[in-house]
């Protein structure tokens, strides 16, 4: 059963109909083949308008979409051979990031993401995917690691910003992201990343200091959350769906500032509707641009990466 949005109501009242009509299949003197069509292609028609003119809010939502693909997701459906490492050798395990070696389509990656888990239970055990000092040392880790054997990095971007919690700050919290931003611009292998639902603050930055940033059509990558912002702005959180709008979070606005190198479209309703066919077209982005860095030396790639984020500074976005 699908969980829907305030603004997926008459998508949901149209498939409750489907899903009625269906189960009068086994009734011999109602033919109700023609009808279920016909609702299918109304239903079909409705997507198509309802997504086709999200609201930076609406687009906030369908990235927090509690059926939206996670991390492990992303890992049983696309990578082989998966075999995660943990620790960061200095205090502990970190479960809301977790990474190790895989294969994508025959190619060994390193792969590095943040998971907040589904249920009460998983999201608890990963902390909702807000990563303690340990989680980004640990990324930092496992980047290292990869350069050594001259394996590429993916990161999956998947955060509402690190935790804020003072444990987190005693152990040196600011400086562990930071340190994790210098280890995406120093690596000397290729670093591809994509923001698969929230990209918050520095959280989602640590990981996400890539030679190519993906984002998926509905996705979001902000500095802050609409609901911070609004507090700040306006002591509300009533605002906000007016901070969403003026953070210019979404993909589409972040491709056109130029923040972000590519959008991955979505299946039809959001990645939440069909998982493996979301999986499938991230893991297709990915390769094409591991590709297009297969020729290009190590040193030459570090460059790049440093020169294409210092350029953000030096210009400044329009």
């Amino acid at each position: 059963m699908h969980n829907f949005l305030d603004f997926e109501k008459p998508i949901a009242e149209l498939e409750g109909k489907i899903e009625e009509l269906r189960h009068l299949t086994g009734n011999d003197e109602v033919n109700i083949a023609d009808e279920v069509a016909r609702l299918q292609d109304k239903l079909t028609k409705l997507l198509q308008s309802t997504y086709g003119k999200l609201t930076p809010w609406q687009k906030t939502q369908v990235a927090r979409h509690p059926d939206r693909p996670h991390f492990t997701d992303y890992i049983a459906n696309l990578f082989d051979d998966f075999t995660p490492l943990a620790g960061d050798r200095q205090f502990g395990e970190d479960a809301a990031i977790i990474g190790g070696f895989g294969r994508l389509q025959g190619r060994t990656v390193m792969v590095i993401g943040h998971e907040k888990g589904r249920d009460t239970e998983t999201r608890v055990k990963h902390n909702f995917g807000s990563a303690r000092p340990e989680g980004y040392r640990k990324a930092i880790r496992l980047m290292r690691m990869a350069e050594r054997f001259n394996i590429p990095v993916v990161t999956l971007v998947d955060t509402a910003g690190a935790f804020p919690g003072a444990d987190a700050e005693a152990r040196g919290q600011s400086e562990a992201i930071a340190r994790s931003i210098e280890a995406c611009l120093d690596i000397k292998v290729p670093l591809v990343s994509v923001i698969i639902g929230e990209g918050g603050s520095g959280g989602a930055i640590a990981l996400a200091v890539a030679n190519t940033v993906l984002m998926l059509e509905n996705s979001i990558y902000s500095v802050i959350s609409p609901e911070g912002c609004a507090s700040i702005l306006w002591r509300s959180g009533d605002e906000a769906k007016t901070a969403a709008e003026a953070l210019r979070l979404t993909a589409q606005d972040l491709h056109q500032l130029g923040v972000i190198d590519d959008i991955v479209p979505e299946p039809l309703g959001g990645a939440q509707r069909n998982a493996k066919e979301a999986c499938k077209r991230v893991g297709d982005a990915i390769i094409k641009a591991l590709e297009s860095m297969d020729d290009i030396e190590g040193g030459v790639l570090k460059a790049r990466r440093r020169d294409k984020f210092l350029e953000m500074g030096r210009k400044g976005l329009n």
